[in-house]
This record gives C-alpha cells, sequence and structure tokens, in this order.
C-alpha cells in the first residue's frame, strides 16, 4: 500500500466514513410514464418482503402546484427492479401530494397489516395559502392487499389541521391560524413497543397567521391515531420558528426523536425535537451541528436496538449552501451522536443545479437499508441498497 493509500485509509477510519458501493436503480424518470417530473419520494417494507415506493408525479414541471398526481411503484426483489408506474390519485388540475405511507401491523381485525396512504391536496399555490387564499387538505386511503387496491380516501382535514378559510371551515375562527400544511415528506411510523404500541404517527408542518419574514411563521407539528385510523389527534407544535417539513421516528423507553428542515436557513442544521409522551408534546428541540443542511427534507429510519437504545439512520444533503452530497449516517445512541457516515451520492457539479434533493429510507434486513432519493435536479428518483454495518 502507497502512501497516498495509507492516509486515505487513516482518513476513514479517523472519522467513521465508510462509501455505499450499492447497484443504484433508476424507479421514476422525468419525462417517461405520463409525467414531466417526479418529486417527493418515499417508500415503506410490507410484511410479505414487498417495497412500495410513491412520488408526485407532475404532468406539467417542476412546480409544486397544479397538475399534481400521487403515483406508485412496487419492487419484489429488494428494489434491484421495480413495476410500471400505478397512478393512485388523479386531482385533474389540482394537486395530490406529500405522500406519508405506513403499514399498521396491529390492527386485530386485519392481522396481516394494514397499508395505509396518508397525503395532501391544495388549490392554490404555497404562497397563495400562506395569504389565506386556498386551502390544503389532509387525506388518507387504506389497503388491505398491500397495494393492489385502495379504498376510498377520507378527509381527516378538520382532525389534524386548523384551517379559518371560509371556503372550508366556516365555524372556525382562531386568530393563531394555520394556513399552509404538508404531511412529512418521507414516511409515517408505527410505534412498536411499550405503552404507545400500535400508535400511528404522521410528522408534518403549517403555518401559523400571515406571512413573517423568512418563513418564520412556519411550525412542525404531528398528528396520530390510537385506533387504527377511526380517529385523530393533533401534538403541540415545535416551538423554533421556521420549523417545517419533518420526519419522525421510535426511540427506547415510550420515546420519540423528529428530524426538521429549519426554513429560516438562518442555522444551516437539522432541527432535532425529542417527545417522551408518544408525540404529543416535546421535552426539547435543538439544531444538530453534525447534521448540516442547506435548507432541505431528510428522512430518519428506526434500524433497531444495541445496548438497550435506538440506532438510527438519518439522510440528507450533508451540505451547508447547495443540495448536493446526499449522506446517511448512523446514531447508535439515539441521535446524541453521529458516529458512522456514508455517502450516498458525490458524484453531481456543485456549481450547477441541485444534485440530490429530498430522499426517505427504508429498513431492508439486520445490518441494510434502502435509499430513495432525487438526482440531477429532479430528473429521477433513484434507490440504493446500503450495507451500514459489516
Amino acid at each position: 500500500m502507497n502512501q497516498a493509500h495509507l492516509i486515505f485509509a487513516f482518513f476513514l477510519a479517523f472519522f467513521h466514513i465508510q462509501f455505499a458501493s450499492a447497484q443504484e436503480t433508476i424507479v421514476f424518470k422525468g419525462g417517461k410514464e405520463g409525467h414531466a417530473i417526479y418529486r417527493i419520494p418515499a417508500i415503506i417494507d410490507l410484511p410479505n418482503g414487498e417495497l412500495l415506493a410513491f412520488a408526485e408525479g407532475r404532468v406539467n414541471g417542476s412546480d409544486d402546484f397544479g397538475n399534481v398526481n400521487l403515483v406508485m411503484k412496487r419492487s419484489s426483489d429488494q428494489g434491484l427492479s421495480w413495476s410500471g408506474i400505478q397512478t393512485l390519485l388523479d386531482f385533474d388540475s389540482l394537486q395530490a401530494g406529500n405522500p406519508a405511507p405506513v403499514v399498521d401491523l396491529f390492527d386485530p381485525n386485519h392481522p396481516q397489516g394494514v397499508v395505509y396512504l396518508f397525503y395532501n391536496t391544495g388549490n392554490n399555490h404555497e404562497y397563495d395559502i400562506r395569504m389565506n387564499r386556498g386551502v390544503r387538505e389532509v387525506w388518507v386511503m387504506k389497503s388491505f392487499d398491500f397495494g393492489k387496491s385502495w379504498e376510498k380516501p377520507e378527509n381527516i382535514t378538520l382532525q389534524v389541521h386548523k384551517p379559518n378559510n371560509p371556503n372550508f371551515n366556516p365555524a372556525y375562527k382562531n386568530p393563531a391560524d394555520w394556513r399552509h400544511y404538508a404531511n412529512t415528506p418521507g414516511h409515517a411510523f408505527q410505534f412498536k413497543n411499550g405503552k404507545f404500541k400500535g400508535r400511528i404517527y404522521v410528522a408534518a408542518n403549517h403555518s401559523v397567521g400571515n406571512p413573517q419574514e423568512n418563513f418564520a411563521e412556519y411550525q412542525a407539528h404531528g398528528f396520530f391515531t390510537d385506533d387504527h385510523g377511526k380517529s385523530f389527534q393533533v401534538s403541540e407544535s415545535v416551538k423554533i420558528p421556521g420549523s417545517n417539513e419533518s420526519i419522525a421516528a421510535e426511540l427506547s423507553s415510550d420515546r420519540m426523536i423528529m428530524s426538521i428542515r429549519n426554513q429560516k436557513g438562518d442555522t444551516r442544521s437539522r432541527i432535532l425535537a425529542y417527545s417522551s409522551d408518544g408525540g404529543q408534546s416535546w421535552d426539547e428541540a435543538y439544531f444538530e451541528e453534525n447534521l448540516p443542511d442547506p435548507v432541505c427534507q431528510g428522512s430518519i429510519l428506526d434500524l433497531g436496538e444495541k445496548d438497550g437504545k435506538t440506532i438510527l439512520a438519518h439522510s440528507n444533503n450533508a451540505n451547508e449552501t447547495e443540495r448536493n452530497q446526499l449522506t446517511v449516517k448512523i446514531s447508535f445512541d439515539e441521535g446524541k451522536t453521529w458516529e458512522l457516515t456514508i455517502p450516498i451520492d458525490y458524484t453531481g457539479n456543485s456549481s450547477k443545479l441541485p444534485w440530490t434533493a429530498y430522499s426517505d429510507l427504508v429498513k431492508l434486513g439486520q445490518n441494510s437499508l434502502g435509499i430513495i432519493y432525487e438526482r440531477d435536479n429532479y430528473q429521477e428518483i433513484i434507490f440504493k441498497q446500503i450495507v451500514w454495518e459489516h
């Protein structure tokens, strides 16, 4: 081994870095299968070993609003190949987006598992809804056959949202009205242990009142069900102004963690919030300097336990200024430190358009996980397998 190789090996060992060298597969490709752009990926694993990948299919281009469909694909070989596209929702010129899927494994009436898909609809652009000119609604639909067919969608807006929009809810009058609203993006999750076992939790965010400078009116929150979707409750809001897109995971001892985008952009890192009551309220929330972020989405995933503590995987663009350098980090102490760093995709030219952007994580096996993510200025959505522990 020459001197350069020795220095590189020392660098990897010192900083606990390993590289992902797994095969990549294109799941959604812009300009193919009826949509100009695909964005906002989410992924879940099923009890039968299959994977379901969801995204927004944007018919005309990259705009967040206008002729946006919810689409899905299936993999039976841990993401190496994918089915043709299935359009789940088409609201014509309007929008159906922010898919947040999860599998209910604890419904006694459906012991094989029920797939839930939470999503949002909207009738105007984000800025107009922040100005109270329009509304974002929250919906859920279920599948009892692992996504082969879906029940009629249910509108749960008035259970999980506080819209002060006379066209939607004339009875709701609150000076602290909620306006814009979005699930996650990424997967929802279900508590598998402890006193909250069975609770389905969807991380979300909303804007409060009139627009403020640097998006300070945004706040992250969550909503949840303890009765398999019959009713829903809303959490407290995270108190940090500008807390925005969020995603959550279960921890040991009935606790929960949420990873949040800082829309204000004044601190270029993820916000982490912890709850000890199943996500109803927040014990603490702070900026995590070991998770740098360029004001973008991220994902977090429970990988199991070691020595009584939850192992977490976290994905985001580890670049403070650009959507680039997609990275997975592993924590063995429930998010307090991030011991292992796995570069996923660093191949973009940082002087040009975004190379990597939104991502979502899914557990594949004892020591492996999958990541689905946007790449090449949102032209494609890629899936990769990662071995995170040898």
